[in-house]
């Protein structure tokens, strides 16, 4: 078998799928020994993920089936490998595809995966978010875009405000293609609701943001519900979290 399998692979050993009457291994990053354990590998340290991944984690046990085996979810800009890693010990029946934009991450990742030492973690990917999935492509030139209605979450925190309008759009955009119908998208950040930022907290970040980037900013709902609602997807459900944050649900609509 070759060292690095199709991604598109790993959604179809999710769902059993079967190919030339064989069904494929699930690579891991334990299995693999491209990703074999690095002692130079860092940890990168994410002091909000850690106040933030419980109450995250609460939402997610809630919406998230915790019974039907091989599951899968994409995480779409995972950051140093926190979140994806420590959700995969409470969802043991869901595999995790982390990916990231920037490949200076990709061994944060990769260490955090090594000391948890959990089989339903897959090595990170790359992905440029703002492009179509059928565009996606890592350094062996792995198309991605087989992978059509074969995700059932996905799962992004913390992107939105800090990235240009574009990689809003994208999510959305890809969600759509990626998405089983009924599946669902998890974002969580800071958010505008119907034109109102609230407390002033948010409104001086917001204005910091786009100090460093004008393409940065926190989003509106009602902006992020248009794209939605374009994109056979809607708002599900709202949840206040602390520190003036939220995730919304959105869900992929059911075809007709």
């Amino acid at each position: 078998m070759q060292l690095l399998i199709r991604f598109a692979s790993c959604i179809e050993t999710a769902v059993s799928f079967s190919c030339n009457s064989r069904t494929k291994m699930l690579p891991s990053v334990h299995s693999s020994p491209m990703f074999a354990y690095n002692p130079y590998s860092t940890k990168y340290p994410n002091p909000a993920g850690e106040r933030n991944k419980d109450p995250i984690l609460d939402v997610l046990k809630r919406v998230f089936n915790r019974h039907d085996p091989n599951l899968f979810l994409l995480e779409i800009a995972s950051g140093v490998g926190l979140h994806s890693t420590y959700y995969a010990h409470v969802f043991p029946n869901i595999i995790f595809q982390p990916s990231e934009v920037e490949d200076t991450l990709f061994s944060s990742i990769l260490a955090y995966q090594q000391e948890a030492g959990l089989e339903n973690l897959l090595p990170p990917t790359f992905i440029d978010i703002s492009k179509p999935c059928s565009e996606w492509s890592n350094d062996a030139n792995i198309n991605l875009s087989h992978t059509a209605e074969r995700v059932d979450y996905m799962l992004n925190i913390n992107m939105l405000h800090i990235s240009p309008f574009a990689c809003a759009e994208g999510l959305f955009q890809n969600a759509s293609q990626l998405l089983k119908p009924g599946g669902l998208l998890v974002t969580y950040g800071p958010y505008a609701v119907n034109g109102t930022l609230t407390p002033e907290s948010n409104v001086r970040f917001n204005e910091s943001l786009q100090r460093k980037n004008p393409e940065w900013g926190i989003r509106d709902t009602s902006v992020l519900q248009k794209l939605a609602s374009a994109n056979r997807m809607t708002l599900e459900e709202m949840i206040d979290l602390p520190a003036n944050n939220k995730c919304l649900i959105w869900k992929k609509l059911t075809k007709a």
